[in-house]
């Protein structure tokens, strides 16, 4: 009985399956069993903190990613096989993100908890522009119409203060790509808000 195993390695990689019943833990080898919590550990603190930024409220925080870990966990042995597992375990985050704001908001719009990360964002682009940031309604307007992995990349940098590498490792991206979405997003906000972008 070891179905949803290791085998299913092949094809494309897509978000947690419903059909498949997932093999139980107390079935797994020692090495996936230490590796899932190590994963664990290692990522739990910042997907909390990342999710929190986005809904709120630690309740709501942990409740979807305790939603995240519990999928994660039915994928896990599939994911072993992945090339890219930091990235399909931040699509799943991201995913199960969305459904409790759908559920919660009436609206798509960042909130509060967001603007300290973009604040810091724009100040760091334009030091000198930097009263911009008290028309809050035309900020979070810009802010909304960012790509959502500039946003993402914008969250992990100043809202978290991870480092590039860090927030590469935490999106499952190179960093050179995180500093891509990084400039990308400086340059919007300097657009959208009217400001001059140094170079």
């Amino acid at each position: 009985m070891n179905d949803g195993g290791p085998e299913e390695s092949g094809g494309t990689v897509g978000l947690p399956s419903r059909r498949r019943r997932p093999t139980p833990m107390s079935q797994w080898g020692p090495a996936a069993r230490l590796s899932y919590w190590a994963f664990h550990a290692n990522r739990r603190p910042s997907y909390m903190r990342f999710a929190y930024l986005q809904l709120g409220s630690d309740a709501a925080a942990e409740d979807a990613v305790d939603a995240t870990f519990d999928a994660l966990m039915s994928e896990w042995l599939r994911m072993l096989h992945m090339d890219r597992l930091d990235a399909y375990a931040w699509t799943v985050l991201k995913q199960r993100l969305a459904d409790r704001q759908q559920r919660h908001s009436p609206w798509p719009r960042p909130r509060p908890m967001d603007i300290s990360a973009f604040e810091a964002a724009l100040k760091e682009a334009h030091a000198d522009r930097y009263e911009v940031l008290t028309d809050t309604i035309r900020f979070y307007s810009a802010v909304s119409r960012l790509a959502e992995r500039q946003r993402d990349a914008v969250v992990l940098r100043y809202g978290l203060q991870c480092s590039p590498g860090e927030a590469a490792a935490v999106m499952g991206v190179d960093e050179a790509t995180v500093r891509t979405h990084l400039g990308q997003a400086h340059r919007r906000l300097a657009r959208l808000l009217d400001t001059s972008p140094e170079s």
